[in-house]
């Protein structure tokens, strides 16, 4: 017999019952934080944005660090904002063109787009009624594919006339009323007409410009965030 009266072989059982129930009690323990840390790891899963436009997204003649969708990856890192954004920007692209790639560029599992096209439209002088309509599809795709959708707007130059410069610069304000988007009303706000911004050829943002460009629209682009629900990974 054992101490107290009881023999060794009771106190071998009481033994191994008592590790068996703190064993069942970590493992529950262990498990339970696993599920957590699991779920939280999935939270804090980067948003994933496309950034889909023309040269002005691209990054014409710039490092790929210095285009504006890394410049403004990096910016909403520093304000706490886990996202990551794809390029797919092409320099010289049309809202035409746009159209015909977009299918292939945005893929599944986008979180939201950020729409930057119409410069080249407006340049070549193409009926803002095309340009339109070209935006129209591409929003409406998206919206399709539960996407949504950030609308960088443009505007026309002067020296287009009155009537050219008013149906372009339309296009932007009313798509964004119809589909209920943000807008940030102009891409190039900010940095039109300052030399010390753009390349030679007056047309594109240097580095300096981008980070101009990501400064200005950086407000609206988080209250886009916000209305965003990232699914879960």
């Amino acid at each position: 017999m054992g101490l107290c009266g009881v023999s060794p072989r009771v106190d071998m059982v009481r033994a191994r019952a008592g590790r068996h129930r703190r064993f069942g009690l970590g493992a529950l323990m262990a498990l339970f934080a696993a599920l957590t840390l699991g779920g939280a790891v999935a939270q804090a899963a980067p948003l994933k944005l496309v950034a889909f436009g023309d040269s002005l997204t691209a990054g014409y003649r710039l490092p790929a660090d210095a285009a504006f969708p890394a410049v403004l990856e990096r910016a909403l890192a520093a304000r706490g904002r886990t996202v990551s954004i794809a390029n797919a920007g092409v320099s010289g692209d049309t809202t035409t063109g746009g159209l015909d790639r977009l299918d292939w560029s945005i893929p599944d599992g986008t979180d939201g787009v950020i729409l930057e096209l119409g410069a080249n439209d407006m340049l070549r002088g193409t009926d803002p009624a095309v340009t339109r309509k070209a935006l129209d599809a591409m929003i409406a795709r998206l919206k399709a594919r539960g996407i949504p959708v950030l609308l960088a707007g443009m505007r026309a130059s002067p020296n287009l006339g009155p009537d050219y410069v008013a149906r372009f610069d339309a296009i932007y304000p009313d798509l964004a009323k119809t589909y209920d988007l943000v807008l940030y009303p102009f891409f190039l706000d900010g940095i039109v007409g300052a030399r010390s911004l753009h390349l030679e050829d007056g047309l594109h943002p240097n580095a300096k410009g981008v980070e101009a460009i990501v400064g200005g629209i950086l407000p609206t682009v988080e209250t886009f965030l916000d209305r965003l629900k990232p699914s879960v990974r």
